[in-house]
């Protein structure tokens, strides 16, 4: 069963649309936003199960060059 989270992400100083286009294109990310507030952007990832949803936040966004943090909330159906 797929699992979905919404990811909030902190950016290095200047780093913001740099790092947002580049989390827009990971794999398993459907969509990556700029925001206002305590984050700098939110995107939606994807996974076929938690295992697979782990990876693509721990490494493929985490990784990112510019993303400094994450806050990753699993969507409950």
């Amino acid at each position: 069963m797929a699992v979905t989270a919404v990811v909030l992400l902190k950016f290095a100083p200047g780093k913001t649309r740099q790092a947002i286009q580049r989390v827009g294109r990971v794999k398993g990310v459907r969509e990556a936003h700029i925001i206002t507030g305590p984050y700098d952007g939110i995107c939606m990832a994807s996974g076929k199960d938690m295992q697979a949803l782990g990876t693509v936040v721990i490494s493929k966004i985490q990784r990112v060059n510019g993303v400094v943090d994450t806050l990753t909330c699993v969507v409950v159906v």
